[in-house]
């Protein structure tokens, strides 16, 4: 749920509340907040032995990438928690995770 603050342009919302999605089996998207101009933020909950389905591939813009808890792996490395990635547009990475992770993404394109 997302509520508006008496702070103009401010917004809220928490992970509990937000509606799940599972994109694929043992991951799952939670929406946290869109934006006018077509940013987005989420959380990706993946479960540990884990993986995208085919390639993930970031258009129209970049994708943003903290890694909350959990070890995240792209296809060539693992990223503990804590690490930040910034993945530019037009690149690509198979996400999976052996331990299970929790990602916050950001999408400032879209």
């Amino acid at each position: 749920m997302t509520t508006e603050q008496s702070t103009p342009g401010y917004v809220w919302s928490t992970v509990q509340d937000a509606p799940v999605r599972e994109l694929f089996p043992g991951i799952r998207l939670r929406p946290l907040w869109n934006g006018d101009s077509g940013a987005k933020a989420f959380v990706l909950e993946m479960d540990a032995n884990t993986c995208w389905e085919g390639v993930d591939v970031h258009e129209p813009g970049p994708e943003e990438v903290f890694v909350v808890s959990g070890t995240f792996n792209d296809g060539d490395r693992d990223y503990p928690a804590g690490s930040f990635i910034h993945a530019p547009a037009g690149s690509s990475h198979v996400p999976q995770t052996s331990t299970g992770c929790t990602l916050f993404l950001f999408f400032p394109e879209g």
